[in-house]
């Protein structure tokens, strides 16, 4: 499976995004913590030893090939000063190759420190390029990697922003010129971003009470999006909760075509979080939770559009979607491509878990009639039908990966994911009378059946079912690829059982582990 398993803890990994703007021939050194969202690292985000900056630090694990790995933006070829503080412990030496865009560049000692809460800093000097660099760091012995706090980057030359980059900031102004120094607000930034152009929000809390629309007919092309993008090693968080719960209050409206949308959280609207409605969109890194109706939703804009004008051919990509419910409880999922959505969409490595209902829902109905079919792949539902806080709601349909609806066919693919301890089922069919290719996929524990397809004609090869609460149902065309363990086969599926983990890799992929116990320093 492209989603990861591994044998160790996957935990939280390491990868922070590090951007540089300098206004001088050597900047001051900007501190980029381990913990920060988009940060990933091999390991676990820890807090459990003083002295650490920022809210946690990153205990590596001591699996091979664990690594801590930095994207560092530098004006100019050169030479870049990284000073990473550490804490090691009692161990002797943990050593690392320290490689820098694929290229090991020398070997680091990172001495024992003498305790966990005793930390040390390490300047080391690079190569870098001119803009885009990845440093790593890869333990090379079996102690694994110190727990690193974060790094201080240095990096000669000048940065001048491009031409057609925009600033945005929770303290900016509409007429502001959208400079990094005075930024502007983002609903201003978004219709006067051109094609190719970068809007860049800092990091911080962003208070709204109206919808954040991109309209349609605001577009970037093919060779030239537009990009929404957190400003690098920071968070930016849309907060909508001034909104009342109705179904005209969402937060981030995507009408448009073109657009990357990358690292931005939103929270906490009327309605969905993101309503992505446009074509040939890239939606990456997003974060949609607490939101009052499905956390990211694919469907037409306006009511009554006609079928050419539903959302087509968008990438939904590493995104996660949780804690999304309905005072009704039974609207709000994590991840909703139904009723009106057009061909060619597809969720890559995204997670839906603890939505008051389903975590994918692609339900169809009579009225508008059959959708586009929709690629789920290397994806996790779990938990689902129950929020984060315990909560549930007796409306709430509680499956993991909900396929359709009203006795319409549409030929979904669906392959490489997991369902994993959700209320009801792991995948079902519901009602959806098509030919489906169901492959690759693993179903533990969820609380009825792990696979529940009554009627169609879909294809299945190579599924797993492990603990259903009862028999998997299966219609259509399977062979003995699938395994279905359940009862008193539940046995076999011991490899499976215990908690579940994951992470996003440094390059988006999801990593997924079963069981097991955190490798600690």
């Amino acid at each position: 499976m492209r989603l990861k398993a591994v044998t160790a803890c996957a935990g939280l990994v390491a990868g922070v995004l590090v951007g540089l703007s300098p206004s001088a021939a050597h900047a001051a050194p900007t501190r980029y913590e381990a913990e920060s969202f988009p940060a990933v690292c091999t390991g676990t985000i820890d807090s459990n030893h003083a002295g650490f900056s920022g809210s946690g630090f990153c205990n590596g694990t001591n699996a091979a090939g664990a690594h801590a790995q930095f994207t560092v933006n530098a004006a100019t070829a050169g030479t870049a000063t990284v000073a990473v503080r550490f804490a090691s412990g009692t161990t002797s030496s943990r050593p690392a190759d320290l490689t820098v865009n694929g290229t090991t560049v020398q070997s680091v000692s990172f001495e024992g420190t003498g305790a966990w809460n005793a930390w040390v800093t390490k300047t080391l000097t690079v190569p870098v390029n001119a803009g885009g660099n990845t440093i790593r760091f890869t333990p090379t012995g079996s102690a694994g990697l110190p727990n690193i706090d974060y790094i201080d980057v240095e990096a000669g030359g000048t940065t001048q922003p491009p031409g057609d980059t925009l600033y945005v900031a929770p303290n900016g102004t509409d007429a502001a010129p959208g400079t990094e120094s005075n930024p502007t607000t983002l609903a201003s930034a978004i219709t006067r971003v051109a094609p190719g152009g970068t809007i860049y929000m800092r990091g911080g809390r962003y208070d709204f009470s109206q919808t954040i629309t991109i309209a349609a007919g605001n577009n970037g092309t093919s060779g030239a999006r537009k990009k929404l993008s957190a400003y690098p090693g920071e968070t930016p968080v849309l907060n909508f909760s001034a909104q009342s719960e109705d179904p005209a209050n969402r937060g981030l409206a995507v009408g448009g075509s073109f657009w990357h949308i990358y690292g931005i959280v939103v929270e906490r609207a009327g309605d969905n979080g993101i309503l992505l409605a446009g074509n040939n969109n890239i939606i990456e890194r997003t974060v949609t939770r607490f939101n009052r109706d499905s956390g990211l939703q694919l469907s037409r804009l306006v009511a009554g559009a006609p079928r050419e004008q539903w959302p087509s051919h968008n990438l939904i990509l590493s995104a996660v979607s949780h804690d999304n419910a309905d005072s009704d409880g039974e609207d709000a999922d994590g991840f909703a491509p139904k009723l009106t959505v057009g061909p060619g969409n597809v969720f890559r490595y995204t997670v839906a878990h603890n939505n008051i209902d389903d975590g994918y829902d692609l339900f169809t109905k009579t009225d508008t009639g059959p959708i586009g079919a929709v690629t789920i792949e290397d994806s996790l539902a779990y938990d689902n039908g129950t929020l984060s806080n315990g909560g549930q709601a007796g409306n709430g349909d509680r499956n993991g990966y909900k396929l359709g609806g009203e006795d319409i066919g549409v030929n979904h693919v669906i392959q490489r994911n997991i369902a994993y301890g959700n209320g009801k089922h792991g995948y079902t069919y519901n009602r959806n009378l098509g030919t489906m290719t169901v492959s690759n996929n693993v179903s533990v524990g969820n609380e009825e059946r792990n696979f529940n397809f009554d009627g169609g004609s879909s294809v299945f090869r190579n599924n797993t079912s492990c603990d259903s609460g009862s028999n998997d149902r299966i219609i259509g065309n399977a062979d003995s690829s699938n395994q279905f363990w359940s009862g008193s086969n539940g046995s076999r599926c011991s490899s499976y059982t215990g908690a579940l983990r994951w992470s996003f890799a440094a390059d988006g992929r999801l990593v997924v582990t079963f069981g097991g116990t955190p490798a600690r320093p």
